[in-house]
């Protein structure tokens, strides 16, 4: 794909397992945002943006380090963290390729997409009078089919004891499912399916243990409101998933009823 492609427009670059969000400038695999400086991301950007071709070391300098002298050692540290982030080997790299003495190249495959990709958007419903949310299907991070039951089962247990508490508007699982498999703005969620707040999460299944990550984002600005990640041995599925629940839930109730009143509450 030429250059032209990945102009500004497009807000979502998609290679291998990981997602860069170019409009608010966050490298995701799954639910989770990989943690990079402001440096790495804008040099894996511009290199996204112009794959397949090679990006020489003046150009990155001019267009990530505009107007200052910086040393050759700025852009391999850069590279080092994103290699670091990516599980990329220098030797044999999935990702980012070195061009001895030139520069570097971006070498996955990659695809793109944004609004101007996707069907034009259903009208935006009216919130209800009363906090609403939405459970979007957890995320089997795992690659085991076999473990879609666990992921799928999580999201339709929190859905249902979520619709147990009568101050909150709940969409239904059925619904909420409609988007398992697909990568959405939690924005374009809110909007189509008339919620103010959206829960989404992913497992990972290692061995004896699981991951579960969970975020609670405010579907009107995109802000994170909370998150959390539970490390649990893989024993009992039924008593973890049970626990879990009732974790997410209760803490749910404390942030969901101070941010209606107007508090901001720290992640935890």
């Amino acid at each position: 794909m030429n250059n032209e492609e990945y102009g500004q427009e497009h807000n979502l670059l998609h290679f291998g397992p990981f997602r860069l969000d170019v409009r608010n400038q966050q490298l995701w695999r799954g639910q989770e945002v990989i943690r990079l400086t402001g440096k790495a991301l804008a040099v894996l950007r511009y290199l996204a943006e112009r794959s397949g071709q090679l990006v020489t070391k003046d150009e990155f300098f001019a267009a990530v380090w505009p107007g200052v002298v910086v040393s050759e050692s700025a852009l391999v540290a850069c590279i080092g963290e994103l290699r670091r982030a990516l599980g990329d080997a220098r030797r044999a790299p999935q990702f980012i390729e070195t061009v001895h003495g030139r520069g570097y190249r971006f070498i996955a495959p990659l695809s793109t997409q944004d609004s101007a990709l996707r069907t034009p958007a259903q009208p935006a419903l009216p919130l209800p009078d009363k906090p609403s949310i939405a459970v979007l299907p957890f995320v089997n991070m795992s690659g085991d089919p076999e473990q879609e039951y666990f992921s799928d089962g999580l999201t339709e247990v929190l859905t249902g004891d979520l619709s147990q508490i009568s101050s909150l508007f709940v969409i239904a699982r059925n619904s909420a499912f409609t988007y398992k498999g697909k990568a959405v703005k939690v924005q374009d969620v809110g909007q189509e399916m008339g919620v103010r707040y959206v829960l989404e999460g992913g497992v990972l299944k290692a061995e004896d243990t699981v991951r579960i990550t969970a975020q609670l984002i405010d579907a009107t600005t995109g802000y994170h409101l909370w998150s959390e990640r539970y490390d649990r041995p893989l024993q009992n599925l039924f008593a973890l998933q049970d626990e879990i629940v009732q974790k997410i839930v209760t803490t749910l109730k404390l942030q969901l009823g101070l941010q209606e009143q107007g508090y901001v509450v720290p992640d935890v």
